[in-house]
C-alpha cells in the first residue's frame, strides 16, 4: 500500500464518528467581516465631525476685528481688581495653548478642549496665542476675530484680555477661567481649617 493510500485511509478511520450538520441544526459563525479603507475613513470621518459640533462654538461669519484690535471680555460679578490683575498679566500663566498655525476647525476643537480639561483640572489662567493675522484669509486677524467671539460662548470663561508685550501682546490674550466646583470646596476646607 503507498503512503498516499495509508494516510487516506487513516483519515477516515479518524473521521468514521463525524456526522454531517443537518439543515435543522444552527450554527454560529464568528465571521466579522473586514472594515475597508473607505469604510474606516468614513467613520473616523463622522466620528470627527460629531466631535466638533458638541462643543457649540460659533462657525457662523463673525464680525472682523483688526490685527492691532485689543480684544477683551468680563463677566458680570467679576471684580475690577481681579480683571485688573489679568489686564496687566500680574497672574501666573498655568497653561499656554498656541492655535497660530492651526487650521479653522482643528483651533476651535483645541480651544474648546484645552479650556474644559483646564477648567475640571483647577488651572485658572490661560495664555492664548492667536497671532495677528496680517495676512489670514478670507480677512485679517481671521483666527483673532473667532477667538473673540469663542471666549465669550464658553461658559467656564469668565474673563479675558489681550496679553501684555511680554507674553504676545496684540497677538495673545490672557484668559481667566471660572473655579471647577471641586476647587471651590478645597479653598472652602482649606479657609475653614484656617479660622
Amino acid at each position: 500500500m503507498s503512503k498516499s493510500s495509508a494516510d487516506e485511509l487513516s483519515f477516515f478511520e479518524e473521521m468514521n464518528d463525524v456526522k454531517p450538520l443537518a439543515k435543522s441544526d444552527k450554527v454560529a459563525v464568528f465571521n466579522k467581516p473586514k472594515e475597508t479603507l473607505a469604510q474606516k475613513l468614513k467613520r473616523e470621518a463622522l466620528e470627527a465631525e460629531i466631535e466638533k459640533d458638541d462643543n457649540g462654538l460659533s462657525v457662523e461669519r463673525v464680525e472682523p476685528v483688526a490685527p492691532h484690535d485689543f480684544i477683551e471680555y468680563k463677566q458680570d460679578g467679576v471684580q475690577d481688581g481681579v480683571y485688573k490683575n489679568l489686564r496687566l498679566g500680574k497672574y501666573q500663566i498655568d497653561t499656554t495653548l498656541n492655535i497660530t498655525h492651526m487650521k479653522f476647525d482643528e483651533a476651535r476643537l483645541s480651544l474648546y478642549r484645552t479650556i474644559k480639561d483646564c477648567h475640571e483640572r483647577g488651572i485658572r489662567t490661560l495664555l492664548l496665542q492667536h497671532g495677528l493675522g496680517l495676512n489670514s484669509k478670507p480677512f485679517p486677524a481671521f483666527l483673532k476675530s473667532y477667538v473673540n467671539v469663542w471666549l465669550r460662548e464658553i461658559d467656564m470663561v469668565i474673563a479675558f484680555h489681550t496679553a501684555q508685550k511680554q507674553h504676545g501682546g496684540l497677538a495673545s490674550v490672557y484668559v481667566l477661567m471660572k473655579k471647577h466646583p471641586n476647587q471651590k470646596l478645597i479653598n472652602r476646607e482649606k479657609n475653614r481649617r484656617g479660622q
